[in-house]
């Protein structure tokens, strides 16, 4: 059966300090369960005689992740916000060609 802490009969100093035990015991108890988390998996692979490395190595023929392509142009208002020119044109982007900006005007 949990117990039940009275938090609002407590002072903040007991607060502060039952948030930092909090905490602790959070980052410990996640530590233990990755370690026994990678022991199961370990055990699961070496059951069909493989290593966890083979069982997490990306299959033949699978697609690498796509790399992230560097800012082609610029919204003309807000300079953060930028597009590669490949994929869906943004909502900015058309807007701006169809007023009769030029794409060579918002290159970067």
């Amino acid at each position: 059966m949990k117990k039940k802490i009275a938090l609002s009969t407590m002072r903040i100093d007991e607060l502060t300090g039952l948030s930092k035990d909090t905490e602790k015991a959070i980052q410990k108890k996640s530590v233990e369960n990755l370690k026994e988390a990678r022991a199961a998996a370990e055990a699961a692979a070496k059951k069909y005689g493989l290593t966890l490395n083979e069982v997490l190595k990306p299959a033949s023929g699978a697609k690498p992740a796509s790399k992230k392509l560097p800012p082609k142009y610029r919204h003309p208002e807000n300079p953060e916000i930028t597009w590669s020119g490949k994929g869906r044109q943004p909502g900015w982007y058309r807007d701006a060609i169809t007023a009769g900006t030029k794409a060579e005007d918002l290159a970067i």
